[in-house]
């Protein structure tokens, strides 16, 4: 009997994937079914789970959500479940209703909004990792994708050129919450086999969706009020430099990633991954470029401490040596597209 693993209709012999040691489990060859996404009402899982759709067919791609209220876009292109991400036996229930086989578990509670409830940050972040592991393994998923962060770095964490393997001592519980999922998702693949694959999302930047309670938050709010007022007030200091990603870069990577042969993956907790690194003082002079009267004032709140723990640049290598990540967008080019698509939905009333 032959045993394979596919994805993407593309088959990858079962004895390429014991790759440094890993004990993955021996299954028959079989096609991605039905994917669901958690957190589908969020900044990333909003757009990932279009794209997806996109790629795989509106009817393939179940949301889930819970307390944010979803577009109509989302609503229209697809089934959406409200789910308890930190109940199991309701994540089940959909897994089962749908035949659900890949899960991008993209549900949770992030660094600012965390730390004025660290304990409910722990329980939603940690116990809805564990059960998306628990029924990947009880009923053995295809993959999982997981993101991590450049959160779990912290002070004592080399700051530039932040290394893939490195000190994590986060000063954030959103941090501690990724550090532990990031080894739990290793020990779930160690262990059990389970395809688990990860990446640490530095700041996104988006033109379609909000952020949710983030401390990069201002690197996409100042894009909106400057369109909106010409001016903003930034909750960093001008000097403030920060890896960030804008969002077809995030969807690229996120997809390039689960696409990837499982002999290509090399890592289960979490890859390094970054598109670039600027100031707040440096985004706001290239938002002048384009909108000359634009004012940025600069009064650091709670949020500056923790972008002080957090690394300035990102050594991605290992991802693009690995499955061949690399960004599209600098700052430049991002910041050109920013405008036009929100100068665009401000002219419709849309923003």
């Amino acid at each position: 009997m032959r045993f394979d693993l596919e994805f993407e209709n593309s088959y990858i012999p079962y004895s390429q994937t014991l790759a440094h040691d890993r004990r993955w489990r021996c299954m028959p060859q079989k096609k991605t079914k039905k994917l669901l996404v958690t957190g589908s009402t969020g900044q990333i899982g909003s757009e990932l789970t279009l794209a997806l759709r996109k790629k795989y067919g509106g009817d393939n791609v179940i949301a889930v959500g819970h307390q944010r209220k979803p577009s109509d876009t989302l609503l229209n292109s697809g089934p959406f479940e409200i789910v308890d991400v930190g109940n199991k036996e309701s994540l089940q229930k959909i897994v089962e209703k749908y035949d659900v086989d890949t899960i991008y578990h993209l549900a949770a509670l992030l660094s600012a909004t965390g730390e004025q409830n660290p304990q409910l940050a722990w329980n939603l972040n940690m116990g809805s990792l564990y059960n998306i592991l628990e029924l990947a393994r009880e009923r053995g998923l295809t993959r999982i994708f997981w993101p991590s962060s450049i959160a779990v770095f912290g002070p004592t964490t080399p700051r530039n050129n932040t290394p893939q393997e490195t000190i994590m001592i986060p000063g954030t519980m959103y941090g501690v919450t990724k550090v532990a999922g990031e080894l739990l998702c290793n020990y779930y693949s160690a262990k059990y086999g389970v395809d688990v694959r990860g990446l640490r999302y530095p700041g996104i930047i988006s033109s379609e969706t909000p952020p949710g309670g983030g401390t990069t938050d201002y690197a996409v709010e100042i894009y909106y009020e400057a369109i909106k007022k010409k001016r903003y007030t930034c909750f960093v200091r001008e000097d403030t430099v920060l890896p960030m990603m804008y969002m077809p870069d995030c969807l690229k990577s996120t997809i390039d990633l689960m696409e990837a042969d499982p002999s290509k993956v090399k890592r289960h907790d979490s890859y390094n991954v970054a598109g670039m690194s600027f100031s707040a003082g440096e985004l706001a002079a290239e938002i002048t470029k384009h909108i000359p009267e634009f004012k940025c004032n600069y009064e650091p709140d709670f949020r500056q401490k923790i972008a002080d723990s957090w690394p300035m640049s990102i050594d991605d290598s290992q991802a693009r040596r690995d499955w061949g990540w690399k960004p599209s967008y600098n700052l430049t080019t991002m910041t050109k597209d920013m405008i036009q698509k929100l100068s665009k939905r401000f002219a419709d009333g849309k923003l």
